[in-house]
């Protein structure tokens, strides 16, 4: 889709302006964000998704318009995976709720730019490599293998090699100061263990980052689709954490239907010599796994909960296993 220079120009000004007002606007000061608050933010994320992707429609077609509409919807699905990991963090390092939104904002800043360098680079790749193609679908369907088996598992941020490095080069307070990541104590100036919860956010970034990017090549390599597509399923995934956070246990299925959707599409890209999938076909596959997934989850009866206890944090973020 050769649109010119305008488009970009116009969508990271759009792009810069949404997060300036997140920032310096409506959440200028920290609060916890109700479920509420957050589902409205959702509905507006989405919103503006489906305007843009109408957009692109009238402008380019229907074709390149459902090649929009698909990479939306897988990358915003696979994204949904790192809600999970993202709750295990916060609870994990104790981060108190009203912090977490400015935690994922800045995170959300970091996945920005990693997620650009990731879409261009391998589309360079794949336009100077046309075998990388069948590459990236081998490691979708090894990933996607290696996610359905996996077990669920508690992550060990302690183990984090770049927090390993950060704890042995920069000074850190024991406890947080309100949603600073630096503070001054005792005359110098040290890193607060948001600052850590923030790296931990963003290598969990990179990692997903890793699986989601050749996902969404395997439907087009457009890179505007690729980039704007990608922009508003990240700028969309901190609501939807929010409105998701006291519901994530219930979406026992979800990570068999991500994984089979990785399967499906690097299935699709080592057929691509042979046959090329309609992208409206992509998407109705893709639908029909994730829509199975969540309605099986929620027939699934809940597992009793024990009585809540009241949160003891004692984590010591000088000690490198958190002094546990």
């Amino acid at each position: 889709m050769n649109i010119g220079i305008w488009p970009w120009i116009l969508f990271n000004i759009f792009l810069v302006t949404m997060l300036a007002l997140d920032l310096f606007v409506f959440h200028r000061h920290a609060h916890i964000i109700k479920t509420r608050e957050a589902v409205g933010w959702v509905v507006l994320w989405v919103s503006l998704a489906l305007i843009f992707g109408f957009g692109v429609w009238i402008f380019a077609g229907s074709t390149h318009a459902v090649d929009y509409f698909s990479a939306y919807v897988v990358e915003e699905s696979l994204s949904v995976d790192n809600l999970f990991v993202f709750l295990m963090l916060f609870t994990y390092f104790c981060v108190p709720q009203e912090y977490r939104h400015r935690v994922l904002f800045w995170g959300i800043i970091g996945a920005i730019l990693m997620r650009a360098a990731f879409i261009f680079g391998g589309i360079a790749l794949i336009t100077s490599f046309e075998w990388i193609i069948y590459v990236f679908g081998a490691f979708l369907i090894f990933t996607g293998v290696r996610m359905g088996m996996k077990k669920e598992e508690d992550p060990h941020p302690e183990a984090n090699p770049v927090l390993k490095l950060l704890r042995r080069y920069l000074p850190m307070s024991h406890n947080y100061h309100g949603g600073k990541f630096f503070t001054v104590e005792n005359g110098r100036k040290v890193a607060t263990p948001l600052l850590a919860v923030l790296i931990a956010v963003e290598t969990t970034d990179i990692i997903f980052a890793v699986d989601s990017i050749p996902a969404v090549l395997s439907i087009t390599t457009d890179p505007f689709i690729v980039y704007t597509s990608n922009m508003f399923a990240i700028m969309g995934l901190r609501s939807i954490y929010f409105a998701l956070e006291g519901f994530a246990n219930r979406l026992y299925y979800l990570h068999y239907g991500l994984a089979s959707v990785l399967v499906f599409l690097g299935f699709k890209m080592l057929i691509s010599g042979i046959y090329h999938m309609p992208t409206f076909l992509s998407l109705l596959v893709i639908a029909t796994i994730l829509g199975i997934a969540v309605i099986a989850s929620l027939k699934r009866p809940p597992v009793p909960e024990l009585p809540p206890e009241s949160p003891v944090c004692d984590y010591d973020f000088e000690k490198p296993d958190g002094g546990r």
